[in-house]
């Protein structure tokens, strides 16, 4: 965690101000009153109804119960609805927790179960899911639930945002100090639990202010949300920069390359950020729509060839910069306009200054002032600070004469498998329940597109049988998220070991890449 040495440092330099985020929050919308904040099909939403609609949230949260130190959980898709209720929450001073729409029972109860929100907000439906009833169904699991608000819709025992919207305004209090938390986001899977995260009002703003700087981003600007909005990075664009700089976001549901090629023709978006899969896929659809207006794209998260992203940016006409960050130092190293195109797409760029970078024994240490609070079990900061505040990220780099930062690996067992993190363990972990299982890796292999999908090894039991099938319907009646399901299954008589009998995962890559 920060020592409060470094805290004071921050706050002297004037990296971390006295402004909290609805402070920021109510200064941009009041300049920005009739400019358009959040396009969302074909709705457009000013900054001035985005205040309106917050602002009418933040009563309602208030006399349910929420306020400074409440949680409040949010399970929505890239829709209007998640800005508002995310900024309500902030305004009435309790913490927002975005979670991510593939999120079910597995990941969802362990995570409400720790997080323990007062408030819940999901969808009626979406992508064919019902979360409403599945939201009932954990408010029995979770004693802590003591409200669920469902959005387009409605469900029994449940309140509806529309009606909560409509209804008159009770009153809130905004929180006055920009070092309380002011986010719990949690991982997407370095382990077979994802870690909550804790952020401040200070975090935040510093690393929204620094991608200002190191994007050259203007009001002008306007963010198309290809990442999911519960992602950090898309939290952090799509929903918290255009109130922070006086940009705008163009909302999406879910990714689709044609349809985001068509909104940047459609609204005249100039950015975007996601994984490089995103950016190869949306390139194969350049042409078929007027993207003049695009001129940068900001990837990470998995490594691609050069050449391929140097194909994607002359394909789409803009400037690919290669960033290097997580939901707890959300952008460390990022690469500049003025570098060679070797380096900008081939190198994960320089710290963001004051922020500082070290390699110890192969690992990316990090100190920022973007740097998370710590974790929300304190049980995981030990292993994950030392005491000078450095943050041991877990990846593997290494660093040139000029500074650039190459990601070389990961300690952590994880597949990123188009900027999704994927816990290998916790796919191991239920294939072992099988009764056919004896052994299992699961391992990622190289994608020239997603960046590597995941492969399952297993051993089985004398006499026993398994096929890619029946592992599918295993893992689904298990409510484990499509997402993390292996592409691919081979089945082998021994997994190979080291003497210690750890299994040699590098060798199983390295026979079936």
């Amino acid at each position: 965690m920060i020592p409060p040495p470094l805290k004071e440092k921050y706050r002297t330099l004037g990296y971390w101000g006295p402004e909290t985020i609805p402070a920021r929050f109510w200064r941009v919308c009041e300049e920005n009153a009739s400019r358009i904040a959040i396009i969302d099909g074909r709705r457009s939403l000013s900054f001035a109804v985005v205040v309106e609609l917050a602002s009418r949230l933040a009563g309602q949260f208030t006399a349910l119960g929420a306020g400074p130190g409440v949680v409040v959980s949010w399970q929505l898709p890239g829709w209007w609805e998640s800005v508002v209720v995310h900024h309500a929450a902030l305004l009435c001073g309790a913490i927002p927790n975005p979670l991510n729409p593939i999120f079910r029972v597995r990941d969802l109860r362990f995570i409400l179960e720790e997080a323990r929100p007062r408030i819940l907000v999901v969808p009626q439906s979406f992508r064919g899911f019902d979360h409403a009833t599945l939201a009932t169904e954990l408010r029995a699991r979770v004693s802590s639930i003591e409200h669920i608000i469902v959005v387009r819709g409605g469900a029994p025992g449940a309140l509806s945002l529309e009606h909560l919207l409509e209804e008159d305004t009770a009153s809130f209090e905004t929180p006055a100090h920009p070092s309380v938390t002011a986010l719990l986001l949690y991982t997407s899977g370095t382990t077979a639990d994802p870690k909550g995260v804790l952020h401040t009002h200070e975090t935040l703003l510093y690393e929204i202010d620094s991608l200002r700087d190191v994007h050259e981003l203007k009001s002008s600007d306007r963010y198309l949300a290809g990442s999911p909005v519960a992602h950090i990075a898309g939290l952090v664009y799509g929903v918290l920069m255009p109130f922070a700089l006086g940009t705008s976001t163009v909302l999406m549901e879910r990714w689709d390359a044609a349809a985001a090629m068509r909104l940047v023709s459609e609204h005249r978006a100039t950015f975007q950020t996601g994984a490089p899969a995103f950016l190869l896929q949306l390139a194969e659809h350049a042409g078929a729509a007027d993207g003049s207006s695009f001129r940068l794209f900001s990837t990470g998260g998995a490594s691609i060839p050069t050449a391929s992203v140097a194909d994607a940016a002359a394909r789409l006409g803009c400037i690919v910069k290669r960033a290097y960050g997580s939901t707890e130092v959300p952008t460390l190293t990022a690469t500049r306009y003025t570098d060679p195109e070797e380096i900008r797409v081939g190198s994960d760029g320089r710290v963001i200054s004051p922020a500082e970078m070290r390699i110890v024994d192969g690992e990316i240490w990090a100190r920022s002032p973007e740097l998370f609070l710590g974790y929300l079990n304190p049980e995981l900061n030990a292993a994950s600070f030392d005491d000078e505040g450095w943050f041991r990220t877990g990846d593997l780099g290494s660093i040139d004469t000029d500074g650039n930062l190459r990601v070389t690996g990961r300690l952590k067992d994880i597949i990123i498998r188009g900027g999704e993190n994927i816990s290998a363990k916790e796919i191991e972990d239920l294939l072992l329940t099988h009764p056919a299982v004896l052994e299992a890796a699961v391992v990622g292999l190289p994608d020239p597109i997603l960046g590597e999908r995941a492969c399952a090894v297993v051993v089985l039991r004398q006499g026993s049988a398994f096929s890619f099938d029946e592992m599918v319907a295993f893992l689904a009646a298990h409510e484990l998220a499509k997402q993390k399901f292996p592409e691919r299954l081979e089945i082998r008589l021994e997994l190979p070991r080291t003497a210690s009998g750890k299994v040699l995962k590098a060798e199983i890559r390295q026979e079936l890449g």
